[in-house]
């Protein structure tokens, strides 16, 4: 991968967790446009009964589709989500959930992105979609 690659995956990993993934842990562990793969503890993101917060996975699911939405866009775009929506199925009490976001559909304006989000087990806890509409202007840069 060219170094210019690697700036751009590194800038979008960063405006992809942003402030508040950071404060949540957010790792991203795979960029692509048609995947991208990230993690996140669940401690110090549960409910007040131990369970993880289900806007935590809300969270994690708008920062992984808006990276692979931003790598589909390109440089000269940007992409910003209009709506996501979350299935809670099992919750987590400790350990991480991963999250895999592929596309549903990526088009000239929009793009659509599957979340699944699973426990250490494997097993699914979440799926969300996001929807992101594409702009033609440059991101900003940090």
């Amino acid at each position: 991968m060219s170094s210019q690659a690697n700036e751009f995956l590194e800038f979008l990993s960063a405006r992809g967790r942003g402030e508040l993934g950071e404060k949540m842990g957010i790792e991203i562990l795979e960029a692509a446009p048609d995947r991208v793969v990230g993690r996140m503890p669940v401690e110090g993101n549960r409910q007040p009964i131990g369970l993880l917060h289900g806007g935590a996975n809300a969270v994690l699911a708008e920062a992984l589709g808006s990276i692979a939405s931003q790598l589909f866009a390109g440089r000269e775009r940007t992409s910003v989500g209009i709506e996501i929506s979350a299935t809670h199925h099992k919750s987590a009490r400790s350990g991480f959930v991963t999250g895999i976001a592929t596309p549903v559909s990526q088009g000239r304006s929009l793009t659509c992105y599957e979340i699944v989000i699973t426990n250490d087990e494997g097993l699914r806890t979440c799926t969300a979609r996001l929807t992101c509409l594409l702009l033609d202007r440059p991101p900003e840069r940090p």
